[in-house]
């Protein structure tokens, strides 16, 4: 999900997708530790998916 389009969510809807992205996250490790990945970069992409939702819950708290 683009920057631009997580901006238009709500406070909540930040969060549940957060903790969706985060299981999704937690299920592609647990699928490599057993080596049943097929999309490695997947990876990646959760964590900074994370990290941008983090950064905008965090710039809403400040302003």
């Amino acid at each position: 999900m683009k920057a631009k389009q997580l901006r238009e969510l709500s406070k909540d809807e930040l969060g549940a997708k957060l903790a969706e992205t985060e299981r999704e996250l937690l299920n592609l490790r647990l699928r490599k530790s057993s080596g049943q990945i097929e999309q490695p970069l997947r990876l990646r992409a959760l964590r900074r998916e994370i990290a941008r939702i983090q950064t905008l819950q965090n710039q809403g708290e400040r302003a």
